[in-house]
């Protein structure tokens, strides 16, 4: 009898690693900028000690820098351009999946895999029959501290369903208000932090001089700019904070050592130049995967990821992805009743792959090509991009390249960019002019492992004829595969 118990207990402990407890932690507007990623400035101690046991990701992608487009990729495997929701779906915005995206979502299908679903904070994608969770806690999104602690009962929970937490901060997107004290006319923005360096509750807030901070290539080296980077490093504090104590609750809850956690942005950091544009710095984000079960810890990888790759990697995970269709075991049956014409189609594969086999692993091969697709932002702002990028080359499709680029509205009022609009169109920004960062050419061709910074077009190049013909077809190939409408776009117009 002894020995059927422990046989049963082994059965019990084998069951429970084969579905562990997976958490997506995924920030808003956060570049890859910390410790592990070589900022000897900003302070995140406990996203750096996370790296250190798990493989961190140095080429992680975005398919668009708009917060509920991308949030849509992340949850279904698929490009905004063929789930529908194409800009952002709060207020008259409008945006939203089609609900024949129901049958890939990530939510419900995991739900469907034996796991209890539990949303907190930010989640900006709709409709709520694609996207339902079984539970959604109410946290402050600009404290992942206090949204941690009130996560706590769901690592305390006795049972023997795994649990998915989908855990999304507002930090460090713009927001609250601008800093009066500033000195100089345009006033940066506080990135949720409080003002008069006050503090938010339960939080020891880290304050930034702006003299020391980093000024990434992309923007201009103006006080502006410093200004508000000490405030965006500052929010990405507090978010390390509240990440700290997520780890230490699971800890205390007996839940680490069978819980996977993925540490990513829904994009790049909200500055003109990176939010809504399709450039490297609105692609690139933090990608940091733990797995108790890895073969190696502290591993950094250079494979290509992208946001599509999430949603088939968390079902391969847990037990629930056919690999040889690349599609759910048993995806969801769609209600036709109310749906009518615009129901969307019914994918049959999703657009991106698993990298569970990556994890752990420095050596890979096979991951060296991404794409990215970006058509609105906010309703007003049609401006459609494609992107095919590969270890060699980045090329950009500006489609509505005969109109300026628009605007995010909180990026115009950045005082980074009013800074040096009030300069004049032959300004500096970056790497570019004013005027240059608002018309753009049709194509934008770079060789990215030259020119990281994507200062040389190369479209024009007449030396370079035969490789922007490569990419173009590359790219249409893509557009192809992922069932993309605006690729009709090439025979008109």
């Amino acid at each position: 009898m002894k020995a059927l118990f422990c046989f049963l207990g082994l059965l019990a402990l084998a069951s429970a690693a084969d579905r562990p407890n997976i958490i997506l932690f995924v920030t808003d507007d956060q570049s890859p900028v910390a410790g592990c990623y070589g900022n000897r400035v900003i302070q995140t101690p406990h996203l750096d000690a996370l790296a250190r046991e798990s493989t961190t990701f140095t080429h992680a992608f975005a398919t668009t820098a708009s917060c509920s487009a991308s949030r849509s990729v992340i949850l279904t495997g698929l490009h905004n351009h063929f789930n529908g929701q194409y800009g952002h779906t709060h207020h008259f915005h409008k945006f939203e999946c089609f609900p024949s995206m129901r049958a890939f979502a990530l939510p419900q299908l995991m739900a469907q895999a034996g796991y209890r679903t539990i949303q907190i904070g930010k989640l900006h994608v709709a409709p709520e029959s694609v996207f339902h969770f079984d539970q959604y806690l109410k946290g402050n999104s600009r404290n992942a501290k206090q949204m941690a602690e009130v996560c706590k009962p769901v690592f305390e929970e006795g049972t023997e369903k795994p649990f998915f937490l989908y855990f999304a901060t507002s930090d460090p997107h713009r927001g609250g208000g601008t800093d009066k004290t500033f000195p100089g006319k345009h006033k940066p923005d506080l990135f949720g932090n409080k003002p008069n360096k006050g503090s938010h509750k339960g939080i020891e807030e880290v304050f930034y001089d702006p003299e020391g901070v980093i000024v990434p290539g992309f923007l201009p080296d103006t006080p502006e700019a410093r200004a508000e980077i000490a405030q965006y490093y500052q929010s990405c504090s507090r978010i390390d904070q509240g990440l700290g104590h997520l780890i230490s609750l699971l800890k205390e809850a007996g839940q680490w050592d069978n819980t996977i956690l993925i540490f990513t942005a829904d994009h790049g950091m909200a500055f003109p130049g990176a939010k809504t544009t399709v450039y490297e710095a609105g692609l690139r984000v933090p990608f940091i995967v733990r797995d108790p079960r890895a073969p190696k810890v502290g591993v950094t990888s250079d494979a290509m990821l992208s946001h599509v790759d999430l949603t088939p990697t968390l079902l391969d995970y847990a037990g629930a992805l056919d690999h040889k269709k690349n599609a759910p075991q048993k995806p969801l049956t769609v209600d036709p009743v109310g749906v009518g014409e615009n129901a969307g189609q019914i994918p049959k594969k999703y657009h991106g792959r698993s990298w569970r086999d990556l994890v752990g692993r420095p050596e890979v091969k096979g991951w060296d090509q991404i794409s990215a697709s970006h058509t609105f932002h906010e309703i007003q702002m049609y401006y459609p991009m494609r992107v095919i990028r590969d270890r060699n080359y980045k090329l950009i499709w500006n489609i509505a390249y005969r109109q300026p680029y628009p605007f995010a509205s909180d990026l115009w009022a950045a005082a980074t960019w009013q800074a040096q609009w009030s300069k004049g169109k032959d300004a500096k920004y970056g790497q570019r002019t004013v005027d240059s960062y608002i018309h753009r050419p049709e194509f934008e061709l770079f060789d990215i492992a030259s020119d990281p910074n994507e200062a040389r077009n190369l479209a024009d190049d007449p030396a370079h004829a035969e490789t922007l013909k490569k990419y173009q077809a590359l790219l249409k190939a893509e557009q192809k595969r992922t069932g993309d409408p605006w690729i009709m776009k090439w025979d008109y117009e």
